[in-house]
């Protein structure tokens, strides 16, 4: 009976120790394009759709992933960031996808690491402070140190490289011969597509310290933050958040972003 114990015991240990080395990674792009090239990467894909969303999951280079389109605006991307953790049991988070240029020191083309987020419509006063998150007593959400260390890791060989033999020569010229740099620090969240120098100069006085602006990224981080699950959220300046974003935007999208981000996630996964 002894030794049944004993071996019982060695059984438990060596299941929670396979358990706790396999890893599976949730990964979300806010753009259907963008998700497209990183799920092609998955090997031997398992789609499954589920609360109106397709998740693939599978491998990439050993890693288990489960990928997934985001949707648009805070409360759809909530929603998926939800299942991903719920319903796929994710240990770790990264989201991808494209954003606007707040600050002046950012070019098309840029890199953003996020350390905080902070959702920019957020305004429950007089009850609280403007973007306080009601019943959490945070403004800002911090990302998960280890990862948004790894992404940075991760993308810092890419920026090295030239980038006209990623995207194509002639995408690098029609772009401005495409150097982008690599930015850490705040990104804001709001459901409003940012496109007038007005807003942007709006945001700049309230938010100082944020580099860009998109529609997601902090509600996925309220998620993640609310269950625990680490996190980090990666953004492409696609535009410069003024008159001429919906231009911009849609043509980065196509031209670019979808090519940047299943560069990075591969970069991403071959470190994590």
């Amino acid at each position: 009976m002894k030794a049944f114990r004993i071996i019982s015991l060695i059984t438990i240990l060596l299941l929670s120790a396979n358990k706790s080395e396999s890893q599976t990674l949730g990964i979300l792009a806010a753009m259907d394009q963008e998700i497209n090239l990183v799920t092609e990467m998955i090997e031997k894909p398992v789609y499954t759709e589920f609360g109106g969303r397709v998740f693939v999951s599978g491998k990439i280079n050993g890693t288990d992933c489960v990928a997934a389109f985001s949707k648009w605006g805070k409360v759809a991307a909530s929603i998926t960031a939800t299942l991903l953790i719920e319903h796929f049991n994710v240990d770790d988070l990264v989201f991808i996808g494209t954003a606007g240029a707040i600050s002046t020191e950012l070019n098309i083309g840029d890199i953003v690491v996020a350390r905080s987020l902070v959702q920019h419509d957020m305004d429950a006063r007089p009850l609280m402070q403007r973007f306080e998150i009601p019943l959490t007593g945070i403004t800002y959400v911090e990302c998960d140190k280890r990862l948004s260390d790894l992404a940075v890791k991760s993308i810092r060989p890419l920026i090295q490289k030239d980038f006209k033999d990623i995207v194509g020569e002639k995408t690098w010229q029609e772009f401005n011969y495409l150097k982008p740099t690599l930015k850490e620090g705040t990104i804001a969240s709001g459901d409003q597509f940012i496109n007038s120098d007005e807003k942007r100069k709006e945001l700049i006085n309230l938010l100082p310290d944020v580099l860009c602006v998109e529609m997601e990224g902090a509600a996925v981080a309220q998620v993640c933050y609310e269950f625990k699950v680490p996190f980090t959220v990666i953004r492409i300046i696609s535009d410069n958040a003024n008159h001429d974003a919906r231009i911009d935007f849609n043509h980065f999208i196509d031209k670019v972003a979808n090519i940047y981000s299943m560069e990075i996630i591969k970069s991403f996964i071959s470190n994590y």
